[in-house]
């Protein structure tokens, strides 16, 4: 059996990208899939509906529409999924130590991380939203409005940035997590909290004292994008192909929705 995946996953990347038999598994991250007839992947699961932990069938499961779209990845590859959870700063060095074989976290393909990494091309593209304690949504209405507050991000990403370039707040508290950036939102750690605009829906819609702001913020972060071990094209293209697919057939708007509804679903729990 071991034999045929070789052959088949050969096969396989021969036609999808025009390569030789021969050439298969030229690049190391090829090489590791096809011996070990998986794809591993690496995500942050704190992040709805891109990618966060539910109970299905009794056992913590982590789902979303990221889950999805890879899902959809390995199975064009005819190989097996593996998720690793890990905090998102820990995503890019697990990368390139071998760890995983491709991030998927909601992530956006700024010019520091492109020096880290190879990425996919765009597979969805989000704006930021800015989230404050409902009591507090008449007091903070602009930018300026939040000049003397304290502002939350999550450590490393594009948010961050916004927190830093365009709001300039007093205070900026980075943590790894977005759930650990709510709860100090609601116990008056910090004033209000930047994150993308669909993470941020998911919790005001089932957190009362929490409110979404009107603040528009310019939006520069261009979307976000599957990260693969620099040098690895063939890998990147395959992913492509998928990503391809799944926007052609509107295959990644009906995810979206999905993780989104099962999300609101599931917090009702």
């Amino acid at each position: 059996m071991k034999g045929m995946f070789k052959k088949s996953f050969c096969l396989f990347l021969a036609v999808a990208i025009g390569i030789s038999i021969a050439g298969c598994g030229d690049e190391a991250i090829m090489k590791k899939i096809e011996k070990s007839g998986k794809l591993v992947v690496g995500t942050s699961a704190d992040y709805a509906p891109y990618e966060y932990h539910t109970i299905i069938n009794g056992k913590d499961t982590i789902v979303g529409f990221d889950i999805s779209i890879v899902q959809e990845i390995s199975k064009d590859l005819g190989i097996q999924l593996e998720i690793v959870e890990m905090g998102l700063e820990g995503l890019l060095p697990a990368l390139n130590t071998g760890d995983i074989d491709i991030v998927i976290a909601g992530m956006n393909p700024d010019e520091d991380r492109k020096k880290l990494a190879d990425f996919s091309k765009i597979y969805y593209q989000a704006k930021q939203g800015v989230i404050v304690r409902t009591e507090d949504k008449n007091k903070i209405k602009t930018i300026t409005d939040l000049s003397e507050k304290k502002v939350g991000a999550q450590l490393g990403t594009e948010q961050e940035k916004v927190a830093k370039e365009q709001i300039r707040a007093v205070s900026l508290v980075s943590l790894g997590k977005i759930s650990e950036l709510v709860t100090q939102l609601k116990k008056k750690k910090i004033d209000a909290l930047v994150v993308e605009l669909p993470v941020a829906n998911e919790y005001v819609k089932k957190n009362n004292d929490l409110a979404l702001t009107g603040i528009a913020v310019k939006e520069d972060t261009g979307g976000v994008a599957i990260a693969v071990k620099k040098g690895n094209s063939d890998l990147v293209e395959l992913i492509n192909k998928s990503l391809d697919r799944l926007m052609t057939d509107g295959s990644i708007k009906k995810f979206v929705q999905e993780a989104s509804d099962k999300y609101e679903t599931h917090k009702a729990k």
